[in-house]
């Protein structure tokens, strides 16, 4: 145990502080309070004394189980000891009136988190007695009232054999039995009637019923075994995994320790170790998680891991946080964990459960294998060790014939394999034909995402390219990614894969096209696999990804042009995401410097499609529609710059074209009011709306009278937005009046515009999205609509009715966004750029577009790209005498004023 039993229980001294307080009771509920009151100090103790050692050793989680466990068996028999003898005593019982105390499931395994249930099970030679039922409440009693989580049953032998026999849940539970209390001969006879009755003859029937559990169970926690806030206990490759193996190999072969099944071959004594090392880490993660919280909790959120990555010793080195190292930690080992139950569920399925009816099996008819390959329960196997053995370069065929006969590896191969990971050397790694076959194995057979993934899972990916061994089980900790980045790695290729397949034309018809019109494939798989090769290290991972792909490209045997390309494709792999989300793509300064950067139609087409994606890489919601829209426009008019050269990309272009647009829509107007909405606008407002904005604002605009707001609300299905219109008479502060009045009812800018006509209308329209990252239901625009009115016409003060609205959730203060500010002079030709990149929340554009309208700053329009709790917030603005921000000191100034509201608006929202 982790410290010495007697400072954990001094029984002797319980026991006569528990006689001493008994003495004097002068009834049972006398006697039930004493016993209450002695043992919750000594258990408190006991559990004070555990912690403290524990958090001294912060790893040492089975002495750790074991003395929790221990304790509680002390407690309960003390308990026990109590209703038997001195609430009922009984001096002579009858054969009838014998009672056994069984610890069943966890507890019954001699494994306790500092919260765990106590799961109890009452024995009963025959059919309840009343004394029996009288024992049994009374401890139940005194359980509850020392807060004890109490799991009961009481059962005879007859009827746990029966109940099992029908409830898989009661039958394993049953599995782990563990003698408490009482009549141990009684205790001895369930096991052996146990074994005989049940367990001996329907070892196929568990094993099926476990293997469905495990499903259903991985498929409610997200089917993935990198699920960003994972469940210690039930999640993929967690605790219930490990605990599930153990059980069926107890239940087929009847032992009471899972090390004897070393001994009966199940395991061999290195993948037992690696079981132990992983059960040994997740107990230590669930025991902080218990002590932390002060309570039950096996979720590891994302305060929560911060918090016990500090208590297990974590800290900050090698440019990542202390809690990215041990979430690391953990998916390697959750890895560990899910590829060895996969190799020995795999073997029990195949020795212990019914075979597929035969229709089934010829319907599954498959590819004969090539030597020194056979398949064998539908799955690819090493025929023949010596041939395999051979040849290195077989450590990589087995994947490609994999793929090609449609089969997985069967749990025999995935054994050969992981014990000879080392025949993958330097020599191998820059073999010609080893290289070919790698990379036909993501080009040639329509499914790379499994190969590299099963690749991936047993470390031959790792091991073949040791620079993508550092990304392995990597998690970047915030909410933007849904991935460790070697999954989103794998992702990104899977989309590409789902694209060339033509599953995804409607949702993505320019990525279709492109793949359709013929690209560079090898190019683009291989910049995929490499993209995000630099992250976890203090330098820029664009930048170190280039400096990689530079030394792999080669490897793989990519020419010297393709090498160039593929590391241009690493270095600005974000460039398009960047420009799409944090610029205004009407600027035609935009969309020039974007063009001058890519320089040719043939790497738009490879960046546009690794930018799509990459961005669907990053988790199952992250694409939408205001995304698509983004891309597709910089992408078209970064192809129209390419092909019809840059200078037709000019503002009085564009001018022309949206008023020729305007006038053809609105060819039922009259001339003369026409002309005058064709006459108040400035060139900005021209350039910068799609014509059906301009159609709704020409509507607003016609016979606004001065003391007039109206407004226009209208899903915008293109955009996965609602798009939300203004018009009113123009006055300072009316920007920041209207994202403040946005805030109030909970939506989300996603992109704004303001113009200022030359008749002092001010027209302002809102892409906004709701706290889904979906447009408002017709059925709220209403509401919507009533209080940005009641805002705008000052009934409600945004400042101050926001205050209980501007919250950071206590699971989201963990992350860390450090404050960036720039200004930008060049981006634009009218405008100053100002880029603020923070933490998001709520009421924070409200909080800096009211910093900008109090010290005259005039905001033409504001592009805003949030990534999970990280936002960047994008200004085109000018100062009231219509100029850009030159002077450095006016910068600083407003970066200084900026920076204090962020700081204040955060104090605010985490009070």
């Amino acid at each position: 145990m982790i410290c010495p039993a007697h400072t954990i229980f001094d029984g002797a001294a319980v026991l006569a502080a528990l006689s001493a307080a008994t003495q004097t009771a002068v009834c049972e509920k006398d006697v039930r309070q004493a016993t209450v009151r002695v043992l919750s100090e000594a258990r408190n103790h006991g559990m004070a004394e555990i912690a403290r050692a524990f958090q001294a050793q912060p790893f040492a989680s089975q002495p750790t189980t074991r003395a929790y466990s221990w304790l509680t068996d002390q407690v309960v028999g003390l308990v026990m000891d109590v209703a038997v003898k001195q609430l009922h005593p009984r001096p002579n019982p009858t054969e009838a009136e014998k009672l056994t105390l069984i610890a069943v499931g966890g507890y019954g395994r001699g494994e306790m988190a500092p919260f765990s249930d106590v799961d109890l099970l009452f024995l009963t030679p025959y059919k309840m007695t009343p004394w029996a039922e009288s024992v049994i409440e009374s401890m139940l009693y005194i359980l509850w009232d020392m807060k004890l989580k109490v799991g009961h049953a009481s059962r005879t032998i007859k009827d746990c054999i029966r109940l099992a026999r029908q409830d898989y849940t009661i039958r394993t539970s049953l599995v782990e039995n563990r003698f408490l209390a009482g009549d141990a001969a009684l205790a001895k006879e369930l096991g052996s009637r146990l074994w005989h009755d049940l367990f001996k003859s329907t070892a196929s029937d568990f094993i099926e019923a476990k293997l469905a559990e495990r499903a259903e169970r991985h498929r409610k926690q997200g089917g993935q075994r990198y699920v960003v806030e994972p469940n210690v206990k039930e999640g993929k490759g967690g605790l219930r995994d490990l605990q599930s193996l153990f059980w069926m190999g107890k239940y087929i072969h009847g032992v009471k320790d899972a090390a004897e099944l070393v001994g009966l071959g199940v395991f061999t004594a290195e993948e037992f170790e690696t079981f132990v090392t992983a059960e040994d880490f997740l107990w230590a993660v669930r025991c902080h998680l218990h002590l932390l919280s002060g309570r039950a909790v096996d979720q590891l959120t994302f305060d929560m891991q911060v918090e016990v990555a500090a208590a297990m010793g974590y800290t900050d080195h090698g440019g990542r946080r202390a809690v990215e190292h041990f979430m690391q930690a953990y998916f390697r080992q959750a890895n560990r964990v899910g590829e060895l139950t996969r190799i020995f569920l795999t073997a029990l399925e195949a020795t212990h459960t019914k075979p597929d009816p035969m229709l089934v099996r010829l319907m599954l008819r498959r590819k004969k294998a090539k030597p020194p390959y056979a398949i064998k329960q539908n799955r690819l196997t090493v025929a023949d060790e010596e041939g395999f053995f051979a040849d290195k370069l077989n450590m990589l065929r087995i994947f490609e014939e994999a793929l090609r006969t449609g089969t997985l590896l069967h749990p025999d191969a995935m054994r050969l394999i992981a014990a000879n990971l080392d025949m993958i050397d330097d020599e191998m790694r820059t073999n010609r034909e080893a290289n070919r076959i790698f990379l036909d194995l993501m080009l040639k057979h329509g499914n790379p995402e499994r190969g590299l993934r099963r690749m991936n899972e047993l470390d031959v990916l790792g091991t073949f390219i040791p620079e993508f061994a550092a990304i392995v089980a990597m998690m970047q900790f915030n909410m933007y990614h849904h991935y460790t980045v070697d999954e989103h790695t794998i992702q990104c290729i899977s989309n590409l894969a789902q694209i060339e397949r033509k599953e995804l034309i409607e949702e993505l018809p320019v990525v279709s096209g492109i793949l359709e019109r013929g690209v560079n494939r090898k190019v683009l798989y291989v910049a995929l696999l490499l993209h995000d090769i630099g992250k976890g290290r203090d330098e820029d991972h664009s930048i170190l990804g280039a400096q990689i792909a530079r030394k792999v490209a080669p490897r793989l045997g990519l020419n010297k042009k393709d090498c160039d390309t593929v590391e241009w494709l690493v270095r600005h792999h974000l460039m398009m995401s960047d420009t799409a989300q944090k610029r205004d793509i009407a600027e035609p300064r935009t969309v020039r410097g974007f063009a001058k950067a890519v320089k040719s139609v043939e790497r738009l087409d490879l960046l546009t499609v690794m930018t799509v994606c990459d961005i669907r890489g990053v988790g199952p919601d992250t694409w939408n529609n205001w995304k698509a829209v983004l891309i597709r426009n910089l992408f078209k008019a970064t192809r129209d710059a390419l092909e019809n050269g840059l200078e037709d990309l000019n503002r009085e272009t564009r001018e022309n074209e949206a008023k020729r647009a305007l006038r053809a829509a609105l060819a039922d107007w009259d001339s003369k009011a026409l002309r005058t909405e064709m006459g108040r606008h400035y060139g900005t407002y021209w350039q910068g709306l799609p014509l059906s904005t301009h159609i709704v604002f020409a509507n607003l605009l016609r016979d606004l009278s001065n003391d007039q707001i109206k407004i226009d609300l209208m899903p915008d299905e293109d955009r996965d937005a609602t798009r939300a219109c203004f018009a009113t008479v123009d006055h300072p502060g009316l920007f920041s009046r209207m994202t403040g009045a946005l805030a109030l009812v909970g939506a989300n800018v996603v992109d704004a515009r303001t113009y200022t006509s030359k008749d002092g209308f001010a027209t302002a329209v809102f892409w906004v999205q709701d706290n889904e990252g979906n447009p408002y239901e017709e059925s709220r625009l209403p509401r919507l609509r009533q209080m940005i009115s009641r805002t705008l016409r000052g009934e409600i003060v945004a400042r101050e009715a926001l205050k209980d609205k501007d919250k950071i959730k206590k699971r989201e203060r963990a992350f860390r966004v450090p404050t960036n500010i720039t200004f930008d002079n060049d981006g634009s030709e009218i405008y100053t750029i100002i880029e603020v990149d923070t933490r998001d929340r709520p009421g924070l554009l409200y909080d800096l577009t009211r910093t900008l309208a109090a010290n005259h700053v005039y905001i033409a329009s504001a592009v805003i790209a949030t990534y999970g709790e990280q936002v960047v917030d994008t200004f085109y603005v000018k100062d009231m005498v219509g100029l850009k921000f030159h002077s450095e000191a006016k910068r600083a100034s407003l970066e200084r004023k900026l920076r204090e509201a962020i700081v204040q608006g955060v104090q605010r929202a985490e009070a």
